[in-house]
């Protein structure tokens, strides 16, 4: 089992905290958290893009010139799709972009995004992390004490003067334990848990 130091919120050390190796410390599965991250991506797609075929634009029943002598190459509808005006090949319709992953799959991706953050020197574990008030400086302070930029602060219970404090801050983000997934874990520098988030973890995908 990995161990990892614990920060306090003016970034000394405190202690040290011995991680669980089948959360922190599994196989990196690449594949695996690259179908959450299309899944992820896929699922927030709105699907109502949508545009006309040839049979759904108005006109062009009329063939344009008859068939031979005229010169010109033969044409059937002045809606065709090489014709200005005329309808889309292939046109999109909306449609439901979401497709599943199984459990396994989704918390062996997320373990593996977890190890790779430790294996990179990514993860910070803070003792606690609270603020007396809503205030977006504090929160930038305590982040730059722990030395964690475009970080994603995964805290064990809710508290709405981190969360709020966080949400002003460029590319940071604050989340709990049962909303974070392989996406966002990926796509921030920092990922900075407090010692109760990675006790729910542990708890949850151990």
């Amino acid at each position: 089992m990995a161990n990892i130091s614990v920060v306090n919120m003016e970034g000394k050390e405190v202690g040290t905290l011995e991680l669980n190796d089948a959360v922190f410390g599994v196989e990196v599965k690449d594949h695996l958290m690259h179908k959450a991250v299309v899944l992820q991506l896929a699922n927030n797609r709105q699907g109502t893009q949508s545009a006309l075929g040839r049979t759904e634009v108005r006109g062009g029943g009329r063939k344009p010139w008859r068939q031979k002598g005229t010169g010109h190459a033969r044409q059937g509808s002045i809606r065709a799709p090489q014709w200005k005006g005329g309808g889309v090949v292939f046109a999109p319709k909306p449609r439901d972009y979401s497709f599943k992953m199984n459990r396994k799959e989704k918390q062996a991706a997320i373990c593996s995004a977890l190890t790779t953050k430790l294996n990179e020197n990514k993860l910070i574990v803070v003792d606690d992390i609270k603020l007396d008030e809503i205030k977006t400086k504090s929160m930038v302070k305590v982040l730059d004490a722990i030395k964690a930029s475009k970080a994603l602060v995964v805290l064990g219970e809710k508290n709405d003067n981190v969360y709020l404090s966080t949400r002003h801050i460029d590319k940071t983000k604050a989340a709990l334990t049962n909303e974070i997934n392989v996406y966002d874990i990926l796509g921030h520098d920092s990922l900075v848990l407090t010692k109760d988030a990675v006790a729910k973890l542990e708890e949850v995908y151990a």
